[in-house]
């Protein structure tokens, strides 16, 4: 009897042995295969870096992204939820669906050159100060690499890269995500550039953002001034009402506003005010309370000093929702892969940018060093949030920038156009491929994951966009740089 138990524990370490040196060969595979094509996907990020185009508006970079993956075998459907340059690519069939996320527009006022030291490319013209050129770059890289190995192994499963436009202020994937485009998917990868290496799970805060638009009678503000009624009055009546509130709101919570019409003579009483109003908190509940509050103040406002007021959603945003089981596959394969070794050239370059900085910089080996796996947050907000609220998502930010460097910085725009972006491009495509081979190996991975979205969000759970039923402000950017 000992014998047999002998030869059936044998057997089962012999499976399972042979089963683990099964997955490091398919991850050797996407491994190398990304590293075949280091220098095209360099001309890619570094193309769309040049092309440096505003939300919504990101017509090349798009059409760039989509002819490489057209190129690969995928299938391509344009211009989906009602958004010009938004795009699906899909490989593959049966389950698991895996979806990629791929950003590509740029920030206004932030162009620069790829050296360490200030010098626009186009003054006052437009950046990759996020590095969404290398974001958008590096997912196709990811899916392609997963396409060569989905033919190679024969395994069932599908791949679907989301081409999401005007992640920077434009909401793009929310009107993705109310058009039911990710139904079907069972987890969703993504990355962002960063300043050092990191796959914890991290949550943000909620958004919503709207403009209140005052509506008077104007008159000689000193002939006639009985016969005005002042939209600025009334907007400032407004603005006075929401910061009393400060005092009697969460300490989580934020409330930011900008007068950006106020009138335009001083002896003209003002018809017409208009104000640009952001509130966040960490979850969408403490949001929308705050939102009606602010509300109320701008229609208390309007009746006391007997004026109109309207108010319009442009976007609205979901916390991150972090999801455990991914973001440890995810941690595990940022681990094996390593952060990112600079050249002595690339050296050069980081020592003579962190010169630059007003502040201490952090040592350059945080460019190689793996953060350790723990929960995160950041006091901002992305529209990959209402994503992780419908799908299993998770995230890796490798070292794309010099440690130090923020995001929406002539810095970060300088990194993302030369080696530095290129080579953090590459770990993120590395760890996003191997990720997805977890998934499609280890179906238990993808039930934790669905599991663990569905415990934290609570039963009975249904998605409604902030946004509302708003249509897409598809010319938010025209005009600008």
């Amino acid at each position: 009897m000992k014998k047999y138990i002998y030869l059936f524990i044998l057997l089962f370490f012999s499976c399972f042995l042979q089963s683990y040196a099964q997955v490091g060969k398919d991850k050797e595979f996407v491994i190398k295969a990304l590293e075949k094509k280091y220098v095209p996907y360099c001309q890619v990020a570094r193309k769309i870096w040049g092309f440096a185009e505003l939300g919504y508006l990101e017509t090349q970079s798009t059409s760039l992204l989509q002819e490489t993956l057209k190129k690969e075998g995928f299938s391509i459907e344009t211009g989906v939820a009602d958004l010009p340059t938004a795009f699906i690519a899909t490989f593959g069939s049966g389950k698991p669906v895996i979806g990629i996320l791929a950003e590509f527009d740029a920030l206004p006022g932030l162009s620069q050159d790829s050296i360490p030291e200030q010098k626009p490319v186009v003054n006052g013209g437009s950046g990759h100060g996020c590095g969404h050129n290398l974001f958008g770059t590096g997912s196709v890289a990811a899916a392609i690499a997963l396409k060569d190995w989905l033919l190679q192994s024969k395994k069932s499963g599908t791949i679907k890269l989301y081409g999401t436009p005007a992640e920077e202020g434009g909401g793009g994937k929310v009107y993705m995500v109310r058009a039911g485009l990710f139904s079907g998917i069972d987890a969703v990868l993504h990355w962002h550039p960063s300043d050092r290496n990191n796959a914890s799970p991290n949550s943000c805060m909620a958004f919503k953002q709207g403009i209140f638009r005052f509506y008077g009678k104007a008159a000689h503000a000193a002939a006639a001034p009985e016969r005005g009624r002042s939209a600025l009055d009334g907007l400032e009546s407004m603005n006075y009402m929401v910061n009393m509130m400060r005092e009697h709101i969460s300490p989580t919570t934020r409330i930011h506003y900008v007068i950006s019409k106020g009138g335009l003579a001083s002896n003209v009483v003002p018809d017409y005010a208009e104000a640009e109003y952001t509130v966040r908190d960490l979850q969408v509940k403490g949001v929308e309370e705050v939102w009606n509050r602010v509300v109320k103040a701008a229609e208390g406002a309007a009746m006391g000093t007997e004026t109109q007021v309207k108010y319009e959603i442009v976007t609205g945003l979901y916390n991150l929702m972090p999801n455990e089981p991914l973001s440890r596959a995810m941690h595990a394969n940022l681990s094996k892969i390593g952060g990112v070794n600079y050249s002595t050239e690339e050296l050069a370059f980081a020592q003579k940018m962190q010169t630059t900085y007003k502040y201490d910089a952090p040592p350059l080996q945080l460019a190689k060093e793996i953060q350790p796996y723990q929960q995160g947050f950041f006091p901002a907000s992305t529209d990959v949030g209402d994503i992780s609220w419908v799908v299993p998502t998770a995230s890796v930010e490798p070292a794309t920038w010099v440690p130090g460097t923020a995001a929406h910085t002539w810095q970060a725009v300088a990194a993302d156009g030369m080696s530095i972006g290129f080579k953090g491009m590459m770990v993120a495509a590395k760890v996003i491929a191997m990720t997805a081979i977890d998934l499609i190996n280890q179906p238990e991975l993808v039930q934790k994951a669905k599991e663990d979205l569905e415990k934290q969000r609570g039963a009975g759970f249904q998605y409604k966009p902030i946004i509302g039923d708003r249509k897409p402000p598809l010319e938010y950017r025209k005009g600008m740089k």
